[in-house]
């Protein structure tokens, strides 16, 4: 079982992640480790990093699957 710390190891590790990328990283379901990750906002660990709208299009095909940069990152709390 993927603990708080486990997730918040991946995300400094990462630098920025998202859920997917780290559900994928430490081999669990993509729920749990969004459950996680909002835990982690809540006790300020971590940081939630807005969607870039700037490409709402996908027209610069830098965006992961499509996903038009709307997906929410995270990325550690400085303090």
């Amino acid at each position: 079982m993927t603990s708080l710390i486990a997730v918040r190891d991946g995300v400094a590790l990462a630098g920025r992640v998202d859920a997917r990328q780290l559900s994928y990283q430490l081999q669990t379901p993509q729920p749990l480790v969004q459950a996680m990750l909002d835990r982690l906002v809540a006790m300020r660990k971590i940081v939630a990093v807005q969607p870039d709208d700037s490409c709402l299009s996908g027209g610069c095909k830098s965006c992961a699957d499509g996903q038009k940069c709307l997906t929410i990152s995270y990325r550690l709390m400085h303090d």
